[in-house]
């Protein structure tokens, strides 16, 4: 695969599967290609070259199987909505844009914020809860949506320990149930707390395999490249 933005191409040479149950995890330095992965695996951006594919078929045409949570940044937490609209927004993308939620999809948005904490918080306006509920009512949409993938975009960047846990259970809960999870960090202890596989990306895909394999510091030190000090 290659991708990018406009002709400047920030990937190439990717290539890495995933099976059912499987959290990959993704990191490399910044301006390595993280967030492009993950936006061209979400279908928010198109790939120059090559295929992405689920169940062997192009990745587009079950883009309603991929829930995306994007990073906090690229959301306009000013917009007149609130958690469960946002959580409803998952329901659009599952059952279709041109049906109105009805009361099941309601059903289904209120017990994704219930799983997560955020029981009977519906009605609040989306600017009115914490860095970490924001981006567990994002984590919401994706629950809400029934996706078989989920991609995550730093979803840890500056939460608490107690948001922190309650992704972690969730990541779990995703991998038993057999979805596939992708997760980019810049966390390295969260690689080892949460993942199976290890994806290391710096324009490339340096090394890709089980955490017990690809997480070593001549791994890390050619990821991130210059000196590089690694502690176990």
């Amino acid at each position: 695969m290659r991708t990018g933005y406009g002709a400047q191409f920030q990937l190439r040479h990717v290539s890495f599967g995933l099976r059912g149950g499987d959290v990959a995890g993704v990191i490399g330095p910044n301006g390595g290609g993280k967030s492009t992965l993950l936006k061209a695996l979400a279908g928010v951006i198109a790939i120059g070259e090559g295929a992405i594919t689920l169940d062997g078929a192009p990745i587009r045409r079950s883009q309603a199987d991929i829930a995306f949570v994007p990073q906090r940044e690229e959301v306009n937490w000013d917009f007149p909505v609130t958690a469960r609209d946002v959580v409803l927004m998952g329901r659009y993308r599952s059952a279709g844009w041109v049906r109105w939620p009805g009361r099941e999809d309601r059903k289904k948005a209120d017990a994704a914020l219930e799983q997560l904490g955020l029981g009977g918080l519906g009605g609040r306006h989306i600017s009115q809860f914490s860095g970490g509920q924001q981006q567990r009512v994002f984590l919401a949409r994706a629950i809400a949506q029934e996706p078989r993938v989920i991609v995550l975009d730093e979803p840890l960047a500056g939460v608490d320990a107690t948001n922190r846990e309650i992704f972690h259970r969730a990541i779990e809960s995703f991998a038993r149930a057999g979805l596939i999870v992708v997760m980019a960090t810049h966390d390295l202890d969260e690689v080892e707390a949460t993942c199976s596989h290890l994806c290391c990306l710096n324009q490339r895909v340096v090394a890709f395999g089980p955490v017990k394999d690809v997480f070593t510091p001549d791994i890390l030190k050619a990821t991130f490249g210059g000196q590089m000090a690694v502690f176990r």
